[in-house]
C-alpha cells in the first residue's frame, strides 16, 4: 500500500524559463528555488515554491526533447501534475496490480534529488501525473 500525501507540484512546460520566471517573481512576488539541468530528460526546470505545493517550469534543452513536443502540440501550458506519495515502489507495484497503465514501471531520477514516475494519461482522463517521493 502507499498513500498519497499532497499535490507536489504542477509542471508547466515553457519556451523561455527565464521570461517565465520573471513572471512569478516580479509581477506575483514569489522566491524561485534555482533551477536545474535534468539530461536524461532534456529539461531544464526551475522550482517555485508556493505554501506546501510547488511550480516546475520545465524548458527543453534540445529540439526534441519530451518538452519541446508538448509545447509544439499543445502549446506552453500545464504539462503534468505531481503528487507527493510516501512510497513510490510501493505505488507502483499497487497501480500496476489495479492495471493501471504506467510510463515508468520503475522509479527514475528527478529534479531535486526526487525519486519520480509517470502515469500515461490514458489512465487519468487525458492528464499525465507524476508520482514523486522525496526523501
Amino acid at each position: 500500500m502507499f498513500k498519497v500525501l499532497r499535490v507536489d507540484h504542477i509542471g508547466i512546460a515553457v519556451k523561455d524559463l527565464d521570461a517565465a520566471k520573471k513572471f512569478y517573481t516580479d509581477v506575483l512576488g514569489m522566491a524561485a528555488q534555482g533551477e536545474e539541468v535534468i539530461e536524461p530528460q532534456k529539461v531544464k526546470v526551475c522550482f517555485i515554491p508556493s505554501g506546501d505545493s510547488e511550480v516546475e517550469l520545465l524548458e527543453s534543452t534540445t529540439p526534441d526533447g519530451p518538452i519541446a513536443k508538448f509545447i509544439e502540440k499543445k502549446g506552453e501550458g500545464i504539462q503534468h501534475i505531481a503528487l507527493r506519495v510516501d512510497n513510490i515502489e510501493n505505488a507502483l507495484k499497487d497501480l500496476k496490480a489495479k492495471g493501471v497503465r504506467l510510463i515508468d514501471e520503475s522509479p527514475r531520477y528527478g529534479a531535486g534529488g526526487a525519486s519520480i514516475a509517470f502515469v500515461h494519461p490514458k489512465a487519468t482522463g487525458g492528464i499525465l501525473l507524476e508520482l514523486s517521493e522525496r526523501k
